[in-house]
């Protein structure tokens, strides 16, 4: 089974934040508009590290990975620089 692409994910994200973004300017709600958009840049954020993480774990040899290495793969994207 092949992982939704990112942009396939990032796109329904979007979909999701704008659509209740429209309906909150229709209904002059500015403070529900900065709210959304708030939550939606961190949503995202969350989104692309939880999406880089997935990557890292797809493309290291999958089919040779123990559990072990896996968290050995998360260990390195974790570490601080």
């Amino acid at each position: 089974m092949q992982p939704r692409s990112r942009e396939r994910i990032l796109g329904n994200l979007e979909s999701i934040y704008r659509e209740a973004y429209e309906r909150a300017k229709a209904a002059g709600d500015r403070e529900r508009m900065f709210d959304l958009d708030s939550s939606y840049q961190r949503e995202q954020l969350i989104l692309e590290v939880l999406l880089d993480v997935r990557d890292a774990l797809l493309t290291e040899k999958p089919s040779d990975q123990t559990p072990l290495d896996k968290l050995q793969v998360l260990r390195r994207l974790t570490r601080l620089k």
